[in-house]
């Protein structure tokens, strides 16, 4: 039961109306009635009820909308704590504003509520701007603060009860001991939902942001590196009582939590220098606002799907237009990982994984597999899918980037992100070797990928293109001669085969159409043929990329790697399919889709079809 629901029962509040037109009542503030349509309104609402049951405010001492005296204009603070039962002494003014407000209508609300609290008439010792779950409390008892003030004054908490500020707002176990060492009740940090946790993402990526102050790229990197200490200062050993580091402290300027969230972060940078490489580079004040909208969540706690879909929702449009390169849409992903389902203990690989998308999906693909056979909650549940992750997930991705998004991605799902690295797929797989032990040839059962298209590789600036069977010409005699240049996803297809287990690697790769259709790709078609079984050809609409910003017409092929010497069967039977309703449309609406109609199709397809072992 929320904070509200529990003021309603108790006939705090009253909420009547129909659900367009509903209207709340402060009971205790002289019946006042306010449109609780507006988004405003139910943070006004909800702190209402939070200031009584969790910071233990008499409810006859919380007014709603008090006049300011002599502010001209006429000016009213939306919530204000008194200290007295005739409502005389102002104790605390509350700024109230809708979840999601810019930053710099945060600061004007900071503005305002101090000006509400200090107005000489008033004078209140606190005050405490709401925006959502980012909060802002500013400790005005002390009137030393001079120029340091919004800096020096800033606190963790609105104090409980009438009592001193707390050092901390959050507390494992939602106890702690005051400076006179009583045990007393301070909330914990908590999972949210979905739209939570997008709400705080995208906060914490336009503070970042700040309309220019880093490219949206650089920014979300900046981000994944704060969300990393978030996780791994949540999931630091600390005893029942004992504070959080990631969140803000009482009377502790900004320069000084950077310190302690720098500290935090090359603890764990040094524990595991593959996943971040540079410091943090945010602005003090900037980082301070971040840890604001992240210090509330537990997302070590917050549920795996919740996780998910919020950042993938949230890299949805991150990635779209010059960055649809690095993104495969879900409905695409889950047909994939569904059609070539993979098992406990394959070896996995993406060789141009983006945003970490086709590993995703197949760790939750395992995840799904795991509640067939073990109860969810049980070690048995988590040891099947968490070792498949840490252990036969394996992701390269050539933007240094984009690989840190990958990575944080697999770290936010709990894990596999070390097998994650920042490499050229194209290279030499000896040099890939030599960085990571794990990557080597004929080593992986499965590789599901969307190689990027249109790239082109130049011998002049990458001569590893001559060591490529598709990198070279061939004259009647067989002789090899080097090509000057080659598309990268034309290489991509050898290199797949390079990485793939002889006679039962298999791969889901998604390819344009003119691969498999200009009459100039018949050498590559033939290398298809020659290296792979191929087991299936869905051909996607033309809308399948349009919402990334990719226009091409692209299929997915499905195919297995031939054992030595293995040479192709001209009876070979290859399933086709061209579905037209894939899950969403060109803008991105969601519609229908015909993906597990086809998957069914396909595995009576291979009832009837030779096995490959035969």
């Amino acid at each position: 039961m929320s904070y509200l629901e529990r003021a309603i029962k108790d006939g705090y509040a009253i909420i009547t109306g129909p659900d367009n037109k509903q209207k709340i009542i402060y009971v205790t503030s002289d019946n006042h009635t306010e449109s609780y349509n507006d988004p405003e309104e139910k943070v006004r609402a909800e702190f209402c009820a939070e200031l009584i049951y969790e910071y233990d405010y008499p409810a006859n001492r919380i007014k709603v909308e008090v006049t300011i005296p002599d502010r001209v204009p006429t000016d009213r603070a939306d919530i204000v704590i008194f200290s007295d039962d005739e409502c005389k002494k102002p104790y605390a003014v509350v700024e109230c504003k809708r979840d999601g407000v810019t930053d710099a209508e945060f600061l004007q609300a900071i503005e305002q509520g101090v000006g509400n609290a200090t107005w000489v008439k008033l004078r209140a010792k606190y005050v405490v701007i709401i925006a959502g779950a980012t909060r802002r409390v500013l400790d005005f008892s002390d009137d030393n603060t001079g120029i340091f003030e919004r800096e020096t004054n800033i606190i963790a908490d609105l104090p409980k009860s009438y009592g001193k500020p707390q050092e901390f707002r959050f507390y494992k176990g939602g106890v702690y001991k005051d400076a006179d060492g009583k045990q007393k009740a301070a909330p914990d940090i908590h999972a949210v939902a979905r739209e939570d946790l997008i709400a705080a993402i995208k906060k914490c990526h336009n503070t970042l942001w700040g309309g220019g102050r880093l490219s949206p790229p650089t920014a979300f990197g900046e981000l994944c590196k704060l969300i990393f200490v978030k996780i791994s200062d949540e999931q630091k050993p600390r005893k029942k009582g004992e504070p959080y580091q990631f969140q803000i402290k009482t009377h502790e300027p900004s320069s000084k939590l950077a310190e302690r969230i720098n500290a935090l972060y090359d603890e764990q940078k040094a524990k595991d220098p593959e996943v971040f490489t540079d410091s943090i580079k945010v602005d003090d004040r900037v980082l301070r606002t971040v840890v604001s909208h992240l210090e509330a969540i537990n997302l070590s706690k917050t549920d795996l799907d919740v996780k998910g879909v919020a950042f993938e929702q949230f890299m949805d449009g991150f990635f779209k237009g010059d960055f649809g390169q690095y993104f495969t849409p879900r409905p695409i992903i889950e047909f994939a990982v569904k059609m070539m389902k993979p098992e406990h203990d394959w070896d996995v690989l993406d060789p141009a994984c983006g945003s970490g998308g086709f590993l995703l999906h197949a760790l939750d693909y395992m995840r799904s597999q795991a509640g067939d056979y073990y109860d969810a909650g049980t070690i048995e549940y988590f040891n099947y899918w968490h070792d498949f992750a840490s252990k036969h997930l394996y992701g390269i991705e050539i933007n240094d980037e984009i690989a840190r998004v990958a990575k944080m991605n697999m770290i936010v799902h709990d894990d596999g992100h070390t097998n994650v690295i920042s490499f050229d797929a194209l290279d030499s797989i000896e040099k890939m070797h030599e960085h990571n032990r794990s990557f080597e040839e004929g080593k992986f059962d499965l590789i599901l990928t969307n190689p990027p298209f249109g790239s082109t590789i130049n011998l002049a600036e990458k001569p590893y293109l001559s060591n490529y069977e598709l990198g070279n010409t061939y004259d009647a005699k067989g002789k090899a001669k080097p090509r000057k240049n080659q598309s990268s996803e034309i290489l991509f297809i050898e290199r797949i085969w390079d990485f793939l287990k002889p006679g039962t690697g298999k791969a889901a790769i998604v390819l344009p159409d003119g691969v498999l259709t200009n009459s100039s790709s018949q050498y590559v078609r033939d290398f298809i043929l020659e290296k792979f079984q191929l087991l299936a050809v869905v051909s996607l609409p033309q809308c399948a990329f349009a919402h990334f910003g990719a226009g091409v017409k692209a299929s997915l092929i499905f195919v297995r790697k031939r054992k030595a010497n293995e040479k192709a069967d001209p009876d070979e039977a290859i399933f086709m399919a061209a579905p037209e309703l894939i899950g969403y449309d060109a803008t991105g609406r969601k519609t229908d889709s015909q993906f597990d109609e086809i998957i069914e199709k396909y595995e009576e397809f291979q009832k009837d079809a030779t096995p490959f072992f035969a």
